[in-house]
């Protein structure tokens, strides 16, 4: 067929999508309204939302006046363009005040480089933040923190000498400073607590700077030889400490020594009244032996000695120192000369047996 190949043809306008109703004039103003609709809602939409960040707490104004609400971290929605709203610190935070002058009692002029405040506010209900808010507006720390700072170093300085603040009191001015600042706040703003304060070294005219090293330079010096001073003492001190102690020592070793001396003399002076005890015993005991071995044979010779034993003694005897004679007259002459031989048959050993016990029992 001809004209099978040709597209179809629209009878879409220009600026008109094709398989769009065509509405006319009416249409474009429904659009319109509709985008319009849509960029309020935006608008609105931006200016009502607000976030409120991690450790800070969001305070409202309408009309420029306070409002008694508050907000916590996280998204919230406002009136827009009638209400605005502020975010205050209620974590610790530092604030930096710098080129603090100072004019010392003597009329020299010093500056502290720089002092940090450690401060926070408390959050406590909502009550301190308002009430500081109100009083001192959501940048406090302006006339509370800075401004104090300035007040309380000028009046610091203002009775002190250049020596006593940057030699003497030096190490007193952050704890004096906070002290000051927190006693100031409690009447004022008892929400806010000073947390710490650091204070650097001021900067003093050069002049003077290097008089005071000059001073200390000499101070070092001092320092030194004091110090080496004290090590010589201390040195001499730990020789005779030593010298007390090593004499000690040898005192104590010749006291052991005489005391083992003195014991050694003793063992043997104890020794020796041993040994002479023994041998007087042993002596006494030998001369009991031989006094009773002599009573006994005594008391022996006592009991043998009858008259028949002495009858045969005798002319044993007599028969050991016979003699033969021969005569008629023997008998004669034994008669005449027996009374001058009885001496000779004499007890020669006459005994006191009174303390010798009786045998007679024994036997």
């Amino acid at each position: 067929m001809p004209g099978a190949d040709q597209p179809p043809q629209s009878n879409a306008q220009p600026g008109q999508f094709v398989g769009m109703p065509s509405g006319g004039p009416s249409n474009n103003v429904s659009g319109t309204v509709l985008i319009a609709l849509i960029v309020v809602c935006a608008l609105l939409m931006q200016f009502s939302l607000h976030k409120v960040e991690e450790g800070n707490v969001a305070v409202y104004y309408r009309g420029g006046a306070l409002l008694q609400t508050t907000a916590s971290p996280g998204y919230h929605f406002m009136l827009p363009f009638i209400t605005s709203s502020k975010s205050v610190q209620v974590t610790t935070q530092t604030d930096e005040v710098k080129d603090i002058p100072c004019g010392t009692s003597g009329g020299v002029m010093i500056y502290f480089d720089r002092i940090e405040v450690v401060n926070r506010l408390k959050s406590d209900a909502g009550t301190s933040i308002l009430s500081v808010v109100r009083d001192f507006s959501a940048d406090y720390d302006k006339p509370l923190i800075f401004d104090k700072v300035h007040h309380e170093v000028n009046q610091f300085c203002s009775t002190q000498n250049l020596h006593s603040v940057y030699i003497d009191l030096f190490d007193q001015i952050d704890e004096n400073l906070k002290n000051a600042l927190q006693k100031d706040l409690l009447q004022v703003a008892p929400g806010l607590e000073i947390v710490g304060v650091r204070v650097t070294k001021p900067k003093i005219p050069e002049t003077i700077r290097r008089n005071y090293e000059l001073m200390e330079a000499e101070r070092t010096k001092l320092l030194i030889a004091t110090e080496k001073q004290k090590v010589i003492e201390k040195e001499a001190e730990t020789e005779r400490k030593r010298a007390i102690i090593e004499a000690q020592k040898q005192a104590e070793v010749a006291n052991i020594t005489y005391g083992q001396r003195i014991m050694e003399k003793d063992s043997q002076r104890r020794m020796s009244e041993i040994e002479d005890s023994t041998n007087l015993a042993r002596s006494k005991s030998q001369a009991d032996a031989q006094y009773y071995a002599a009573k006994m044979s005594a008391l022996s010779n006592k009991l043998k000695l009858t008259p028949e034993y002495l009858e045969l003694f005798k002319f044993r005897a007599i028969m050991s120192n016979a003699k033969l004679y021969f005569g008629p007259s023997i008998p004669d002459y034994i008669a005449n000369n027996i009374p001058e031989n009885y001496e000779l048959f004499k007890d020669p050993l006459p005994l006191d047996l009174s303390d010798v016990p009786d045998i007679k029992d024994e036997v």
